[in-house]
């Protein structure tokens, strides 16, 4: 089965952008209530995902950093601990399990390598539900 079918797209995606300071990421994570957002490139391409964890240790490592400070860092300046790992719009549901054992979610990239969306963790586990279901009920 093609992913498209499981594709939430960009526009229906909280991104971050590379030129988002700390402050602005801080306050875009606590509004959306998220724990890893993908970060997009001046290109539209995925460039990574940030996460709760990574601006915390961030913070930690520079425990003289004011909240009024916080808007003078860069998020490209936030050490990235996650690589998630992006598919093709034309891969399968087959080629996003292994990926969705580790990620929350998984990005999809078109074949100019630009940010089209993400398949959700959640999304992945009900279609194995359903092919599981299925085979039960043979």
């Amino acid at each position: 089965m093609n992913i498209a079918f499981f594709l939430l797209p960009k526009q229906d995606v909280v991104c971050f952008t590379q030129d988002m300071t700390l402050r602005q990421t801080l306050e875009r994570m606590e509004y959306h209530r998220f724990a890893a957002v993908p970060i997009i490139d001046e290109e539209g391409g995925y460039a990574g995902t940030v996460t709760e964890g990574d601006l915390l240790w961030y913070i930690k490592r520079h425990a003289d950093l004011t909240l009024e400070q916080t808007n003078k860092v860069k998020l490209t300046e936030v050490p990235l601990r996650m690589n998630n790992k992006t598919v093709r719009i034309d891969a399968n549901m087959d080629d996003l399990i292994s990926l969705a054992k580790v990620q929350n979610f998984v990005p999809v990239v078109d074949d100019m390598n630009r940010f089209i969306g993400i398949v959700r963790r959640s999304e992945i586990i009900d279609y194995c539900e359903k092919i599981i279901m299925q085979q039960q009920s043979v």
